[in-house]
């Protein structure tokens, strides 16, 4: 990351003073207020300028440093969950100056990030994670005699709803001498309000607190000696934390300083498990949050500050929004189909179908797990069950799609939203293993929309689809124009038909675009290039096997990690036909990509127009030309030579940066090629491009 710029003294001169997070100990009560102002208004024009999570760290000001002036960081470990409550922290710890670049590439992540500073132990945003953290944290810490480092796990109240977050709970609950501070924010929502009976319980702990004090303390009984110590009283009203063998401090007002540093003070000399449960204000102190009933401003793109409002519209509608209209209009059709949510109604496009069909929605809370066999469940009762996720969050639920759902052949479609490359949100949301994950799962039916009439097709096939589980993949974007189908042939489209049995390329989803771009440049050079795209990514069709047969050379585009992607299975597919068709895999790198634009990244893995051409060239260049006597006919369906003949068993396996064979002529580049691979990670790129041989 580049080094943070200093600050400017003003119009934030308390914050632009700060040398660290030891320095907050030396202000006043007054001071202190003056900052969370100052904090604030960094963060709406900040954030207002590149995009990120407002509303929860406006939330965040006064719990923030108030951790910072009773705990040490990094000798004392501060844990967030999820990290995208972690911009003040960033700021007290010296990376303000860096926030021009919040979540741009090479600049600040928006979460917590090791590479940044000490003060950051974990990379997290997937939710209910810390505990399990901070519990084998602290473990460490009484074996290895270090009593005077506490470990400090901040949760918001949407992560309680994940269940690792209780079987952490459970663990640490059980260890009276093993001290573990949870600070629970409970600001009554997750993106949406917090559901379940766990809100219901926080909810009446809020109601139950008297008027004139700012907070009580209830403690489990094998903590009552050592509490009484401590305060001075007991009081014998219990909570479910206390029933789980914590003590639990709350609710505290979290947006007054004072208050919450005499509960952590509290919290950290009794050196037990402690619940301080902290009640904050989503969006706190900025209006505009404030009045967004739906999510009080969580994520933002780029905005006006003064009025909240975008300052772009997009020309077209994104990929989500056009998912939840063409569900909608579904489930005025299907009364079968109900729609399931971990938490995310908004983000995913439910939303809408629960406003609609409010009795058909369930949200279940950050529990992907829990929505899969839920999901199930409501599929053997003869309903069908619609679950939207970000493809990122798929993999939690592994194990339950594989046993639950697919062991069972139960038809519940999967809908993963901001599959492939996700962009600012960086390598803990970029959603490149789903199809990896999903080719593992016996019957799993796993569609890559190109266009937006796609989608709308292969939702609806999806749902239709009652013999197994069925999935429908789509990126964080918006959609362009549709692509239009030359012929199809089972369920693979011809998008651009080539004059000779060359090079196919495969392509899926909207890499069709560029694929097709791709062809236009390279037959404009003489070469024969036939574009192709599976409606039905996985299964691997046998009409497409039967068509890739014919080829020299096969070419498959995906962003999905390449190891065991939709590449890999064609792959395979082919040789288990006998076909020695050389493969070409391109896709994304097997490493975490770090975060910045789509097009950026896309670019940088060689799947953008210039990376395609670049990787056929590559690949035809190595591959052995044909005998001009044995001319090669189309590849849509006409005659063919036998893929099993001695010239098709001379083809030589292609490497990258292979020299073109003795003989051939120059390799063409594409006019701007050059240009762009000069701004590129060129080992990216490499990396993200592999030959399979069957």
């Amino acid at each position: 990351m580049n080094s943070p710029r200093t600050l400017p003294a003003a119009p934030y001169p308390l914050l632009g003073m700060l040398s660290g997070p030891n320095a907050l100990r030396a202000l006043s009560d007054n001071e202190i207020g003056s900052l969370a102002e100052e904090i604030r208004a960094f963060l709406v024009q900040k954030v207002s300028a590149t995009g990120g999570h407002l509303g929860p760290n406006l939330g965040m000001v006064e719990v923030t440093l108030a951790l910072h002036r009773v705990f040490n960081s990094p000798h004392d470990t501060l844990l967030f969950d999820t990290g995208h409550q972690s911009y003040v922290h960033k700021l007290l710890t010296g990376r303000a100056g860096a926030f021009d670049q919040l979540r741009q590439a090479g600049g600040l992540s928006g979460y917590p990030s090791r590479q940044e500073s000490t003060h950051d132990v974990i990379e997290n945003s997937h939710a209910s994670t810390a505990l399990a953290y901070a519990d084998g944290l602290a473990k460490a810490r009484q074996l290895m005699g270090e009593c005077d480092r506490a470990v400090v796990a901040v949760v918001g109240d949407g992560a309680l709803t994940g269940g690792m977050a209780w079987e952490a709970m459970n663990n640490i609950g059980h260890a009276p001498g093993r001290p573990v501070i949870v600070v629970l924010n409970d600001n009554e929502r997750s993106y949406a309000p917090t559901v379940g009976a766990l809100a219901d319980h926080l909810q009446h702990l809020r109601s139950e607190t008297p008027d004139t004090v700012d907070w009580l303390l209830k403690v489990p009984p094998k903590l009552a000696v050592r509490d009484e110590e401590v305060t001075g009283s007991l009081l014998v009203a219990r909570t479910l934390f206390e029933l789980l063998g914590f003590a639990y401090l709350g609710p505290v007002n979290g947006h007054r300083v004072a208050s919450v540093e005499e509960a952590l003070r509290i919290a950290r000399d009794m050196r037990a498990p402690v619940v301080v449960h902290v009640v904050t204000v989503k969006g706190k102190g900025y209006q505009p949050a404030v009045e967004d009933q739906a999510e009080c401003m969580h994520a933002v793109g780029v905005l006006d500050p003064a009025t909240g409002k975008s300052e772009t519209s997009a020309a077209a509608p994104t990929w989500t929004q056009v998912f939840s209209e063409e569900l909608c209009s579904l489930g005025e059709r299907r009364r079968d189909l109900v729609a399931v949510t971990a938490a995310m109604p908004g983000p995913t496009g439910l939303a809408r179908f629960g406003d609609r069909f409010p009795k058909r929605f369930f949200d279940v809370g950050i529990a992907e797990q829990h929505a899969v066999t839920s999901a199930a469940g409501l599929a053997m009762a003869g309903l069908h069950p619609v679950i939207a996720v970000y493809a990122t969050f798929l993999g939690r639920a592994f194990d339950q799609i594989l046993m639950d759902v697919a062991l069972h052949q139960l038809p519940v479609t999967f809908i993963l939203d901001r599959a492939g490359i996700t962009g600012p949100d960086g390598p803990s949301h970029h959603g490149m293993w789903d199809l990896t994950i999903l080719g593992a799962v016996p019957g799993m039916r796993v569609a890559v929309p190109r266009d937006v009439t796609q989608l709308r097709e292969l939702l609806a096939e999806a749902v239709a689809d009652h013999t197994g589980p069925t999935a429908v993949r789509f990126p964080k974007a918006t959609t362009g124009e549709d692509i239009p189908t030359l012929s199809r042939t089972g369920p693979v489209d011809i998008l651009h038909s080539g004059r000779t049995n060359d090079i196919l390329l495969i392509t899926t989803g909207p890499l069709a675009k560029p694929a097709v771009e791709a062809a236009n440049y390279l037959t404009g050079q003489g070469m024969g290039v036939t574009v192709v795209n599976p409606r039905w990514v996985l299964p691997v069709a046998a009409e497409l096997t039967r068509l890739a047969a014919r080829y020299r050379l096969v070419v498959t585009i995906e962003d999905n990690t390449r190891a065991g992607g939709a590449g890999t299975a064609i792959a395979q597919a082919l040789a288990d036909t006998g076909s020695t068709v050389p493969v070409r895999v391109l896709g994304l790198p097997g490493r975490f990509i770090p975060h910045g634009t789509r097009s950026e990244l896309l670019a940088q893995a060689g799947l953008s127009r210039n990376g395609i051409i670049h990787s056929v060239l590559r690949a035809h260049a190595g591959h052995p030309h044909q005998d001009p006597e044995k001319p090669r006919t189309s590849g849509l369906g006409l005659p063919a030579s036998n893929p099993n003949t001695p010239e098709r068993r001379r083809t030589r396996q292609i490497h990258v940066g292979d020299a073109p064979a003795s003989g051939d002529a120059p390799v063409p580049l594409p006019p701007d090629h050059d240009d762009e691979r000069s701004n590129v990670d060129g080992e990216m790129r490499q990396a993200a491009e592999t030959t399979a041989r069957p």
